[in-house]
């Protein structure tokens, strides 16, 4: 059985995590760092991702969560499901591994008083359209409805997170 934690989304770069993806035709759960190299040649990882105006065709994944968090505000499915955000990952090349990064939207409105951006959430009903790009990702790849998320303060403030850049 998988189990779904609070996304540590100041967590360094390279932490490894659990993701789903389709690999050589099967789904499959594998354990990768998360933060891709620059596309520029870079020295540093990039861990999230601008969705809009793109097309992901190829090697989406899933990271499972049930919670995370930006400053002093945790944030869950009202609902108190777990879910997926939508990532994408690479296989290595030149000296870096394989990894993953997450994508980023438009925060909801939930959100949206916090930060104006927010990795993108997926339900877990839609998680094999994204893996098997069944649907657009316009579609799939939005803010979800207001009251969605569950806003929880907490007394002593996190160390400084970044919800998304």
């Amino acid at each position: 059985m998988m189990s779904a934690t609070v996304f540590q989304s100041d967590a360094p770069f390279d932490e490894r995590r659990v993701i789903i993806r389709r690999h050589d035709g099967d789904v499959e759960m594998v354990e990768l760092p998360w933060g891709l190299r620059p596309r520029d040649g870079g020295p540093r990882a990039v861990n999230v991702v601008r969705s809009e105006g793109r097309t992901f065709p190829s090697q989406c994944c899933l990271v499972p969560a049930s919670e995370f968090r930006h400053k002093s505000f945790s944030f869950s499915l009202a609902n108190g499901d777990w879910f997926y955000f939508a990532g994408i990952w690479r296989p290595a090349t030149n000296g870096w591994p394989e990894a993953y990064a997450i994508l980023t939207i438009a925060a909801n409105a939930d959100i949206a008083p916090f930060h104006d951006r927010q990795m993108a959430v997926l339900p877990r009903e839609e998680r094999m359209a994204w893996l098997d790009g069944l649907l657009p990702e316009e579609e799939i790849l939005r803010p979800l409805p207001a009251g969605t998320f569950r806003v929880k303060r907490h007394a002593g403030a996190f160390a400084q997170n970044m919800l998304a850049v």
